[in-house]
């Protein structure tokens, strides 16, 4: 399958082991849980579900629910297929209206008020910039400069003009293009998630290239046990586990998709002020939120703003946030009182 947005590989962990399952289509079942899992979206997928009894039917069930919530995001939202609503749209190039389903509309609606809410720190318009880095569709880009031509693209989320009630989408420039790779992952976990309620699942951890969604407890009668990944280790290791029941959590980091240049680490977190990816002392950032999708898009904006303001927005918004910060060799955590409350 095609994947749906630049390999971001943010991984968390589980408590259960690495996300991966080395198997596309292996799962395994005891007594008391079941674990499924699959690739999608360019990465790979798993589902720990507690309780029981199982079955095959059960089983078949619950993993083709996930798969079919996965695979419909892609196909609206992918940035790599042509066909789905997104590449339909980037392709439109004039300024009048374009309609969409009413599930990329919403998507894009939570975009916009992300990117409202922090300054244009998260915008969706940045996908000229993300591909002039080298992390699109066309990797050939990466360690080439980008040009003064491809640095000069129409970015802005204010140049999205959304018709929530005629259901459609306006460029102000006809060459402005979206990438949602920042929050269609978050969604799509949301969307699974979804799916496992609609069987009746009310215990599970729903995983999908790092993003996370928990409802009820694990098979301990615990809460879920997910741990933030340490920078820069591998093999992947956790640095931090982080009880969630009933909340999402996302991470966005500089340590899984990059290149050096010249000395520097390129990676693929686009400031859309600076044009360039964000230079700042920061490795990653972790959001705990209700929705995934949320989490997401937060855990985009914060890391874009660093470790000062992005401090101080989740702060001002109340996110529960974990800030992961280099200091020469050395890394440091910074807890925002939401994350500390939680906790």
């Amino acid at each position: 399958m095609d994947a749906l947005l630049s390999v971001r590989r943010r991984q968390l962990l589980t408590a259960f082991g690495a996300a991966a399952l080395g198997s596309a289509c292996g799962l395994r079942a005891d007594v008391r849980s079941l674990r499924l899992g699959g690739a999608s979206m360019g990465s790979t997928w798993s589902v720990r579900i507690a309780g029981g009894p199982f079955g095959a039917s059960f089983e078949a069930a619950a993993k083709d629910a996930v798969t079919g919530a996965l695979d419909a995001v892609v196909a609206r939202m992918s940035t790599y297929d042509a066909a789905s609503e997104v590449g339909r749209f980037n392709r439109h190039a004039a300024t009048t209206p374009f309609a969409l389903s009413a599930e990329t509309l919403a998507v894009l609606e939570r975009a916009q008020a992300v990117s409202r809410q922090s300054g244009g720190a998260f915008d969706v318009t940045v996908a000229p910039l993300v591909g002039a880095w080298g992390f699109g569709a066309d990797a050939s880009a990466r360690g080439a400069a980008p040009t003064a031509a491809e640095l000069g693209a129409p970015v802005g989320w204010q140049r999205l003009g959304l018709d929530i009630a005629r259901g459609t989408v306006r460029k102000v420039h006809p060459a402005v293009r979206i990438d949602l790779s920042g929050i269609a992952k978050g969604h799509a976990v949301d969307r699974a998630a979804l799916a496992l309620d609609a069987l009746g699942i009310e215990r599970y951890m729903v995983e999908a290239g790092g993003e996370v969604r928990t409802r009820g407890q694990n098979a301990d009668g615990r809460p879920w046990q997910i741990a933030i990944e340490q920078p820069d280790a591998w093999p992947q290791q956790a640095r931090r586990i982080v009880p969630l029941q009933g909340l999402s959590m996302a991470t966005s980091g500089d340590y899984r998709n990059f290149y050096e240049q010249g000395g520097h680490r390129i990676h693929h977190e686009i400031d859309p002020a600076t044009r360039a990816p964000a230079a700042h002392a920061l490795a990653s950032v972790s959001v705990v939120h209700e929705h995934c999708i949320a989490a997401d898009a937060w855990a985009t904006a914060l890391f874009v703003l660093g470790p000062e303001r992005g401090l101080a927005l989740a702060r001002e918004q109340r996110l529960a946030a974990v800030f992961v910060v280099r200091e020469g060799r050395a890394l440091r955590d910074i807890v925002s009182p939401a994350f500390d409350a939680l906790t």
